[in-house]
């Protein structure tokens, strides 16, 4: 169900928040509501959008705050809003969707990829280059970190950012296309932004896990994760992945290399 963080603020959490379980936001304004993601297969998207439908206000804005599928999946369910994100996820919408290495690395939605596949998702109508004004209550604010182009959104009336996967709280951050030594300079910036964090993965948070997060991250650079508080979080096997493509970058790989463990993870190389 959408829960209500202030005055025409909603948040729409997936339990759990590990592989293809993300969150969502809504946000109402003078002229409809914007979307900030939209899940990923049928089984999420629809009840999130019977939920965004009920309040009876017309989606003008989906907001994408990456290209990776579990937040882009459910876009053709908004079909009359206009699609915003950063180039470099304008650039991933437009290529086909890489249903064999979803249904390997998420195989709890395998069933699912077909139809999704099918049905196919929509293409960014307006690119995000620098922080702006949205509308009369949004800010979007591009970072590069998780991907080489995150949109994060705040809403500073109601002091909540949709952090999108900027944010992982109580799972493990996956940085599989991203820099990690980037990422966590951007999280040394974030708890100032709003003291309500809507992460892309688990519960909402604030200073104390955007900063473990960054401790964590951090770490990843440093080539080795000692105890901490994320021995309490799930799909610590990412630790691995983050570890190894700090250490590709750091080695001068380009942006466009992937670390060989999450090759093995989504089915394209051997264990």
């Amino acid at each position: 169900m959408l829960e209500v963080l202030g005055d025409g603020v909603w948040a729409w959490l997936q339990p759990g928040g590990g592989s293809g379980i993300s969150n969502a936001g809504v946000i109402l304004d003078e002229d409809g509501l914007t979307v900030v993601d939209c899940l990923m297969v049928r089984s999420q998207w629809e009840p999130f959008a019977a939920a965004v439908n009920g309040l009876g206000v017309p989606v003008r804005r989906l907001v994408l705050t990456h290209a990776h599928v579990d937040h882009v999946g459910g876009s053709m369910t908004f079909p009359l809003a206009a699609v915003f994100g950063t180039p470099a996820t304008s650039a991933l919408m437009d290529q086909p969707l890489m249903t064999d290495a979803y249904k390997t690395f998420m195989p709890a939605f395998a069933a699912e990829f077909d139809a999704l596949e099918e049905t196919g998702t929509r293409r960014v109508t307006h690119e995000v280059h620098d922080a702006a004004a949205l509308t009369g209550r949004i800010e979007v604010l591009p970072v590069a970190g998780h991907t080489q182009g995150d949109l994060m959104v705040l809403v500073d009336d109601a002091d909540v950012l949709f952090a999108g996967d900027v944010c992982f709280f109580g799972v493990t951050p996956l940085a599989f296309q991203g820099d990690p030594a980037a990422w966590a300079a951007v999280l040394g910036a974030v708890s100032d932004l709003a003291s309500r964090v809507v992460p892309g993965h688990g519960p909402i948070g604030g200073e104390r896990e955007v900063l473990d997060q960054k401790a964590y991250l951090d770490a990843c650079v440093a080539g080795s994760v000692p105890p901490g508080p994320w021995d309490a979080w799930i799909e610590r096997e990412r630790d691995e992945i983050n570890i190894e493509r700090a250490a590709m970058l750091r080695d001068g790989a380009p942006m466009t290399s992937m670390p060989p463990s999450m090759l093995r993870a989504i089915g394209l190389a051997s264990t």
